[in-house]
């Protein structure tokens, strides 16, 4: 599961804002497909560049993440380490290419969980419920002590 920080939630949101605002969305080019906007915040790469580093190698971006290896030397291989790095894991990738997470569709209205990974509207709608969920769980984590009244001021 992606890492709970404030950085991915923005990620992810501002992903959903531009692939909305976008009349670019193509699923079957890598740098314009749900897994290729991301990216495009993550590393600031050009759609195109996105794209031309994925050729190296045959298949979509799922195919890529299951030939990822960190040491490989390939573009695309580079790319992705600096989208775990950022903090997503290679589930969370493949899961965003294909709209199926199953924690993420659970938080969708029932009649709307039937979601089409190549249609734009579909990916915006993933993209905000995931986001969504990735704030929820981070502030479950968060603490704080029911007496703050009581704590001394340290200034």
């Amino acid at each position: 599961m992606a890492k709970l920080t404030a950085e991915v939630i923005h990620a992810i949101r501002q992903t959903a804002r531009l692939l909305e605002q976008s009349t670019q969305y193509q699923w079957g080019h890598m740098g314009l497909c749900n897994c290729g906007f991301l990216a495009q915040q993550i590393t600031h790469l050009p759609k195109d560049e996105i794209h031309a580093r994925a050729m190296q190698r045959r298949g979509d971006w799922s195919e890529q993440l299951i030939y990822y290896c960190p040491t490989s030397g390939l573009p695309i291989d580079e790319l992705i380490e600096q989208m775990l790095d950022f903090g997503f894991d290679t589930n969370d990738l493949r899961h965003l290419e294909r709209l199926s997470d199953k924690a993420v569709l659970a938080l969708l209205p029932l009649e709307k969980r039937n979601l089409k990974h190549n249609v734009r509207e579909d990916v915006v709608r993933y993209l905000q419920t995931w986001a969504t969920k990735i704030e929820s769980d981070l502030l479950e984590q968060i603490y704080l002590p029911m007496d703050l009244e009581k704590k001394e001021s340290i200034l």
